[in-house]
């Protein structure tokens, strides 16, 4: 093996255990919060875009769309099932009529909230399990996973 491979296998070997992990370390922490949460879970897709127009009030179909790589169609459909939920409003555009901003709801305000709170307590309960040592490795790798999310996220298309 030369030594111009390593880098290579590193990568490849670093590329399959963050696959193979985060998708696990989302799905625990998934059940974890499903079993303690009050109310109807709603789908992946619904979440995604309420933690979305929750970060971005006022957002519009197409922001949200193209910021959560799916298709105005398909955001548009989300809409519709949250709005009659009575989670999410659309509100028109003063100028642009055709344009709709998105907004939370009181109610899902109050849920994302609570999603939240389950999210901080479940990890930060799980990481007081983790030595001194393991806890710095993470600190130090969010940084990190948080640049890598922005370069999958600002891929060219082709490369999606």
């Amino acid at each position: 093996m030369s030594d111009s491979s390593a880098p290579t296998q590193r990568t490849a070997r670093v590329a399959a255990e963050l696959a193979a992990c985060l998708p696990a370390l989302y799905r625990a922490l998934d059940r974890r919060i499903g079993r303690d949460y009050p109310h109807p879970k709603p789908p992946e897709g619904q979440l995604m875009l309420l933690r979305f127009v929750a970060q971005h009030e006022g957002c519009t179909v197409r922001e949200a769309a193209d910021a959560l790589l799916m298709k105005p169609n398909n955001v548009s459909a989300l809409i519709a099932q949250l709005t009659e939920q009575r989670l999410l409003e659309r509100r028109q555009d003063r100028d642009d009529k055709r344009v709709a901003h998105l907004h939370l709801t009181e109610t899902s305000r109050r849920r994302i909230a609570e999603v939240r709170e389950l999210e901080e307590a479940h990890l930060t309960e799980a990481l007081a399990a983790l030595t001194d040592g393991e806890l710095d490795a993470l600190g130090s790798a969010t940084g990190a996973l948080i640049s890598l999310t922005r370069h999958l996220h600002t891929a060219p298309a082709a490369t999606r």
